[in-house]
């Protein structure tokens, strides 16, 4: 991995657009014509290398953000999708079928839990949630019916890093596929040269990074996305989760920026987290010492890019937490809203929104109280600025206290 940089391999493609633009042109067609039936018929049997057939399939615009993507994460190839459960579905629905089994970490974005638990089931596929930390317990769930283990690098929305070297040595030893999700740590975190098979994003977050498209990525073999894209037997050309030319043209636009964006989320959120957790507030973020898998995560990350822009506080109670956010949103310091990668501040308590769908009784067992914040940091310019301001709030709300901080 010495000689990899994600950001470097970005930046080698050039593209040229059709009339020698620095950005290559947008194919805004959905239809594609042939000069003869037997090339239309190639096409059909893919075995037409260049030619295209209907952008539900592939089309120009979204195969040069494929293979930029690709670049990034060390694959051979990669197709884009309208979302990233979009992608997330496809590609499990393409590795299991019926009697099939899934082993999944437990801390893993709500929509993707409630398709593993909710929906899969209905197809037959079954899946066993375990903690992605502990190595023996992942190997231990394993069955004769298991195709596929499944993490995120960063856990959402606890924080938990996924020891993806480790899992891979578990996956090859019992011919599985292991699926990584990179959504929380594109750039900082290779996952493929550290031996997943596939990997996914959500390129609604950081890599389009400006929240105003819904997208998502699988990156993977040429062998497993040609698979995904059989016009006979490919999940994402059969279930249709295809994105679009402009949209795909859009995010192909902020990608060039994705490294620069990596570096400040990184450094505002270590920041704004070595701060709070000297406040006495309990404090997660991989780059703190205090971190469970800090050592880890040091281990596997491409420094330059940082522990990533993710950060979660506990305050203690849910009527704390709404309070404070209301308080920050209204001081202008971010919204109080889902997702994240967004050049603002964004800030949610998980157990009542993005992981509402996981139960109770199992949020309580996996560790998402109630007091939760999640935040995902922004590009703030002046991070000690921020810093005070938040304080300022937290002090009036009494989630802090001038007795409760910490002297030096």
């Amino acid at each position: 991995m010495k000689n990899f940089n994600p950001a470097d391999n970005i930046q080698d493609l050039q593209y040229f657009g059709e009339f020698g633009g620095v950005n290559p042109s947008i194919s805004d067609s959905s239809t594609y014509t042939f000069l003869s039936a037997k090339t239309m018929f190639d096409t059909f049997e893919g075995n037409m290398e260049g030619c295209y057939l209907y952008s539900r399939h592939s089309s120009p615009s979204n195969l040069y953000l494929d293979k930029a993507l690709a670049a990034m994460e060390g694959t051979e190839t990669a197709n884009v999708s309208a979302s990233g459960m979009g992608a997330i579905t496809p590609t499990l629905l393409q590795l299991c079928g019926s009697g099939d089994h899934i082993v999944s970490s437990r801390t893993i974005y709500g929509g993707t839990y409630a398709f593993l638990k909710n929906f899969t089931p209905r197809l037959g596929i079954k899946t066993t949630f375990v903690d992605i930390t502990k190595l023996d317990v992942v190997e231990a769930a394993i069955t004769a019916e298991t195709k596929v283990l499944y993490c995120e690098t960063v856990s959402n929305p606890l924080l938990e890093v996924a020891d993806i070297a480790g899992l891979a040595k578990i996956a090859k030893r019992h011919n599985l596929k292991l699926v990584v999700d990179n959504t929380f740590s594109p750039l900082s975190v290779s996952p493929a040269k550290l031996g997943a098979d596939i990997v996914i994003h959500s390129l609604t977050k950081y890599i389009n990074g400006s929240s105003d498209t819904v997208g998502g990525v699988t990156c993977a073999s040429q062998e497993f996305i040609d698979s995904l894209k059989n016009v006979n037997s490919g999940a994402s050309m059969l279930l249709g989760p295809t994105m679009d030319s402009l949209r795909s043209a859009s995010v192909m636009k902020n990608l060039r920026t994705l490294h620069i964006r990596m570096k400040q989320h990184s450094h505002n959120a270590m920041y704004l987290a070595e701060r709070f957790e000297k406040d006495g507030l309990k404090t997660v973020y991989p780059g703190l010492k205090s971190h469970p898998s800090h050592e880890l995560y040091l281990s596997m990350i491409n420094h330059e890019y940082g522990f990533g822009g993710m950060m979660t506080l506990d305050v203690g109670t849910l009527e704390k937490a709404n309070a404070l956010m209301e308080l920050m949103q209204a001081k202008n310091l971010g919204y109080l809203a889902v997702s994240l990668g967004f050049y603002k501040t964004l800030f949610s308590a998980p157990g009542t929104s993005t992981s509402s769908e996981i139960p109770m009784d199992e949020q309580i067992e996996m560790g998402l109280t109630d007091g939760l914040i999640r935040f995902s940091i922004g590009l703030d310019n002046d991070i000690e600025r921020t810093y005070q301001m938040m304080k300022k709030c937290m002090m009036e709300l009494n989630v802090l206290t001038s007795e409760s901080i910490l002297t030096e």
